[in-house]
């Protein structure tokens, strides 16, 4: 087990970031005491595990209270830890609501993209939560550009600079002029603390307007219990 946690805990380090069909992130998200130790190792150097069942990677995150003492020291951390400006973290945010909140509201209800709402009928609740293309759908970069590029510096810096920095960080993935979430798109982004913020805040009203649909609720509003961490189809 020695030699399993320092390759685990080495290759989080490096990548930043997972899968969770990766075969040692899923020994620790099913065995208590690997787990356990895991965190230990971690926590001895001011680290936590960012694992929510609803993203398909884990990564690591600092602990709240060393934000300040790592980070604060540097001018450039004011707006984002990760160096970006405040208009890159408006962009994020609006990708963030435009593809985890649908998301997040279809593994909540068991559907997919391509589902016409009969999974109910059949017994769709019962099912592992999904991840990746079935759930998780994508923006055309023109119609992004065109709805939000004015507000955000202009549709030549969102296209030629924001976008390519958020992809560079793992948070988008770009593909024949379109946007897809990256691995860190939900990871890093707490649906629990921004869901009801957006949904019910101004930039829902923004993104209402622009003509982009938002789910009306918080999806767990929906939800009887969370998602199972052990369901061995999970990785299918």
């Amino acid at each position: 087990m020695e030699f399993e946690l320092k390759t685990l805990t080495a290759r989080l380090l490096a990548q930043r970031c997972l899968p969770r069909s990766d075969k040692l992130v899923r020994r620790a998200l099913v065995d208590e005491t690997f787990r356990h130790e895991l965190d230990r190792r971690l926590a001895d150097v001011g680290l936590r595990l960012l694992d929510n069942p609803y993203a398909a990677h884990v990564g690591v995150a600092l602990e709240s209270e060393l934000a300040e003492p790592v980070f604060g020291a540097g001018r450039e951390y004011a707006a984002s830890n990760m160096g970006l400006t405040r208009d890159e973290i408006a962009l994020l945010v609006i990708i963030w609501s435009l593809i985890v909140l649908p998301k997040r509201e279809r593994q909540v209800t068991r559907r997919e993209l391509v589902d016409d709402g009969q999974s109910d009928l059949f017994g769709g609740g019962d099912r592992p939560v999904a991840h990746g293309e079935t759930v998780s759908g994508t923006l055309t970069e023109a119609s992004l550009i065109a709805d939000f590029g004015p507000r955000l510096g202009g549709r030549t810096k969102v296209r030629n600079f924001m976008l390519g920095k958020l992809a560079r960080l793992g948070f988008i993935e770009r593909r024949n002029g379109l946007i897809s979430e990256g691995p860190l798109l939900d990871l890093a982004l707490d649906y629990r603390v921004m869901a009801d913020r957006i949904i019910h805040g101004t930039l829902g009203e923004l993104l209402a307007a622009a003509g982009h649909a938002l789910p009306e609720a918080n999806a767990f509003e929906h939800a009887d219990v969370l998602a199972d961490e052990d369901a061995p189809a999970e990785d299918a």
